[in-house]
């Protein structure tokens, strides 16, 4: 098999280990913003579900893409390691679930900025739809642009997001007054467990989507490992630090649920800190939105080179060489989808997120067997064996999740009936596109 071809692009175009690091934390997280559900759900067990679920989840995740990465840091990343380890078939269903929810999740960062927009100009929810409309195509054509103008406009972002939020831990801190009151646990039930579980593990979800532009970066291997170490222990941190606040801050799980970050920081510390924590706020959602249909533009362009399809998904824009038409084509499928509910989106996107990522552990088992002596300059230092342990856990916290929702009577459950045939859709599409091909073939 030919080896995956990495664009061509001069080292001043590529993005080099900071940047790098910043664009993963928005693909990843953006900061403590999205995490305010999860205190609704789970009230006091907030603390241990998010100190143990990310070590359960994303650790293996992690160590997957590092190893398969170093192997092969090339364009279309995961896409690449499917169709390397398991077949072109496997290939496509990975592009096609990691397209699907990508777009959904997509959808969720616009209304959210209005969300946190609200901070300074009520009644801006009556505009929804332009403003959301607004901010997809605007970062669309930040996109077009090119993979460094990302990485700046992630770097700034990173220090409006950041800048807040550690004056929110420091005013928590020096004022234990806040933290004398813990509030009553959020509601009981599976259905609710499984909820929790579904917002933390959106809030790390994204890894490998960091490696569809390793064509794009300066010393990949190298810079990859570096920047998910610092990415991973900022949102680690952050996350644990933010539920902390928020549990030990004396206002009712349901009221940090609906008001979010900004009205936590304005009990805490004032209504400047608010203002304060809504900009990050917003800043946060750009951030991700716009590294986030970075990397989802990259796939069809590298499935188009494989006549997966239509190959006008591989044309690049004539000046600064980014697959334009990849980009068009999923801000304009993101403008149908803002006016979903949130918890029918978190569900359907984290489950179509983790059937991709079971496949890229296939791939990376697979091909520990078949490349057995192809240079891995990082190797997860575990045999067969130990690997399918590992994968167990993520697995394990999966079905959990799917499991309560399904089985649960409260929310999640015609999302996550939906997310099931969203994932039997990949065979289907497979079936179509063949026909298309030997139709034209013929």
């Amino acid at each position: 098999m030919k080896s995956p071809k990495v664009l061509s692009t001069k080292k001043s175009g590529k993005l080099a280990l900071l940047p790098l690091a910043a664009v993963i934390f928005f693909t990843v997280s953006g900061g403590p913003y999205g995490i305010e559900p999860l205190i609704g759900y789970a009230g006091n067990l907030a603390i241990p579900l998010v100190l143990i679920t990310p070590l359960l989840w994303d650790i293996p995740c992690i160590l997957t893409v590092l190893e398969l990465n170093s192997m092969m840091p090339v364009e279309g990343g995961y896409y690449q390691w499917v169709k390397r380890g398991l077949g072109l078939r496997w290939a496509f269903y990975e592009g096609w679930w990691t397209w699907l929810y990508t777009f959904v999740d997509l959808a969720i960062y616009p209304v959210f900025f209005v969300e946190y927009a609200a901070f300074f100009f009520p009644g801006v929810e009556a505009y929804k739809i332009p403003v959301c409309l607004a901010i997809i195509w605007i970062n669309a054509a930040l996109n077009i642009r090119g993979i460094v103008s990302v990485g700046r406009s992630a770097i700034f972002l990173t220090v409006l997001v950041m800048v807040p939020f550690f004056i929110l831990l420091f005013t928590g801190v020096i004022h234990p007054v806040h933290a004398v009151v813990l509030h009553p646990g959020g509601p009981t039930g599976f259905s609710s467990f499984g909820m929790a579980l579904y917002i933390i593990i959106w809030n790390y979800i994204g890894w490998d989507n960091a490696s569809t532009y390793a064509g794009e970066v300066d010393r990949p291997v190298k810079s990859y490992l570096f920047s998910i170490l610092i990415a991973f222990s900022a949102i680690y941190i952050i996350y644990v630090a933010v539920t902390w606040l928020a549990l030990n801050s004396g206002i009712p799980g349901e009221i940090v649920s609906e008001k979010g970050i900004p009205y936590l920081g304005t009990v805490m510390g004032g209504q400047w800190l608010g203002a304060a924590l809504s900009i990050g706020g917003m800043a946060s959602m750009l951030g991700i939105f716009i590294v986030v249909l970075l990397s989802v533009s990259r796939v069809p362009a590298v499935m188009g080179s494989d006549k997966l399809v239509p190959k006008i998904f591989t044309r690049m824009h004539p000046r600064y060489q980014t697959p334009y038409i990849s980009i068009i084509v999923c801000a304009g499928l993101v403008s149908f989808l803002i006016l979903w509910p949130f918890s029918d989106l978190l569900v359907i996107d984290v489950s179509l997120y983790g059937a991709g990522i079971f496949l890229e552990f296939l791939a990376l088992l697979r091909l520990r067997k078949t490349a057995a002596l192809e240079s891995r300059p990082f190797k997860i230092p575990l045999q067969r064996s130990g690997l399918i342990l590992l994968f167990i856990a993520p697995l394990l916290v999966f079905s959990i999740a799917l499991g309560a929702v399904l089985l649960g009577s409260g929310q999640g459950f015609k999302s996550g009936l939906f997310a099931i045939g969203a994932i039997f859709s990949a065979h289907i599409a497979w079936y179509v596109m063949g026909k298309l091909r030997n139709k034209k073939l013929g």
